[in-house]
């Protein structure tokens, strides 16, 4: 395992990337990233839904219910998996494995983090234990797969630091390759006293890997190697927001050309246009997600760009709502498009179903997992009124059934 410490303040500090995409081996020609696809005409029937907890007296682990992808009715949540605080969620591609963060702290100076391999039963859905890996770190947060399912990328928001695990071909993570520990600090003395990593993914080229670090308010970018399951710095090695801001989720635009971070602190989302050439990150815009009149305490949690690449949708938590934009195809600009109560508190995370109709919204502090309907030409949420109660929900994914 190579562990590596970067000074921030200085030109070694790097960037992380977010989400799926197809993985070249380092030096090797990167695929085009694909233009935005329209939702599939064909959807499936239904789609299983596993959803990620916080456990104590209600919760035991990962729940999961049935989606009707006709009426957007879920079925009563059970529980698939026993594990401690498996928050964060990371489906495999083949749809065979689920990876979860295991969210807990260690003793002083030592990691506590995991991530957690588990087979999922494609009848049952029932989750069985494959293995877990120590993140390298303490308090891992979020965790992600390259497209093609050969490395886990993890992000310890306790120490700061990431992680990339190779995969086995029976889904169980290696012994971490690489751990990056960042360094630094940011102006807000209580949330930004040292590095915080909140999310890595890789990019769609599967040649880099961003993170976000809310303790920086920086964007690291690394190279990414998902066939050896290494980070390399990048240069330049990052990009930044606004100081304060607390960077903490990222999603790319399906065409590849842009991506976006959800500003935790200043309650805000950053558009970025991504070079995939070169690995560089260049600011479009920042916006609010909060209304100009609300008042009150709020901060952001989640970013899901919409799958026909029209809209994007960013979480509050306090004003309790989802903020709706959409995005101008050529520029990648977002024009504001209202506000939907997310009919809970705390939405700490939402998805949309791949064929784009659905958004399920995780409302951790209330004890719910919401549907709303999509429209498709304007992408306003419908509330349908169904509803399960699945307890201190964080993360929700999806998995096709037959």
């Amino acid at each position: 395992m190579t562990l590596t410490n970067w000074s921030v303040g200085m030109s070694a500090a790097w960037a992380v990337a977010s989400v799926a995409a197809a993985v070249a081996l380092a030096g090797a020609a990167a695929p085009a990233p694909q233009p935005p696809q329209s939702p599939a005409a064909a959807a499936p029937r239904a789609l299983r839904v596993y959803v990620g907890t916080y456990t104590g007296p209600k919760s035991q682990g990962i729940y999961q219910m049935r989606l009707d992808m006709a009426t957007g009715a879920l079925s009563a949540p059970e529980l698939a998996g026993e594990a401690a605080n498996p928050t964060f969620l990371a489906l495999h591609p083949t749809g065979r494995f689920l990876y979860a963060v295991s969210e807990v702290r260690g003793p002083a100076g030592r990691a506590g983090g995991a991530v957690l391999a588990f087979a999922v039963d494609p009848d049952s859905g029932r989750l069985t234990l494959l293995g877990r890996q120590s993140t390298g770190g303490d308090g891992p947060c979020h965790v992600a797969l390259d497209r093609e399912g050969r490395v886990a990328l993890a992000a310890n928001y306790g120490s700061g630091s990431v992680c990339a695990m190779p995969l086995g071909a029976g889904g169980r993570p290696a012994e971490p390759v690489t751990v990056i520990q960042h360094a630094g600090s940011g102006p807000n003395p209580k949330r930004q006293q040292g590095p915080h990593a909140h999310s890595i993914n890789a990019d769609p080229t599967g040649r880099f890997a961003l993170a976000a670090d809310l303790g920086l308010d920086h964007v690291l970018v690394y190279r990414l190697d998902a066939a050896r399951g290494t980070l390399a710095p990048h240069d330049p090695p990052f990009a930044s927001v606004a100081p304060g801001a607390g960077p903490r989720h990222l999603a790319f635009h399906p065409g590849g050309r842009f991506a976006y971070v959800i500003n935790e602190l200043a309650c805000t989302v950053t558009a970025f246009a991504w070079d995939a050439e070169r690995g560089t990150l260049s600011e479009v815009q920042t916006v609010p997600t909060l209304p100009a009149d609300f008042t009150g305490a709020s901060t952001c949690a989640e970013v899901q760009v919409h799958p026909g690449g029209r809209f994007l949708y960013g979480s509050n938590r306090g004003h309790d709502s989802l903020a709706v934009f959409a995005i101008d195809p050529e520029t990648g600009r977002l024009t504001p498009r209202g506000h939907q109560p997310t009919l809970g508190r705390t939405p700490r995370n939402f998805r949309i179903d791949p064929t784009g109709a659905w958004l399920l919204a995780a409302n951790q502090n209330s004890d719910s997992v919401v549907v709303f309907r999509i429209d498709p030409a304007t992408g306003r949420l419908e509330p349908t009124g169904a509803t399960a109660a699945v307890p201190s929900p964080v993360c929700v994914t999806f998995v096709p059934l037959p």
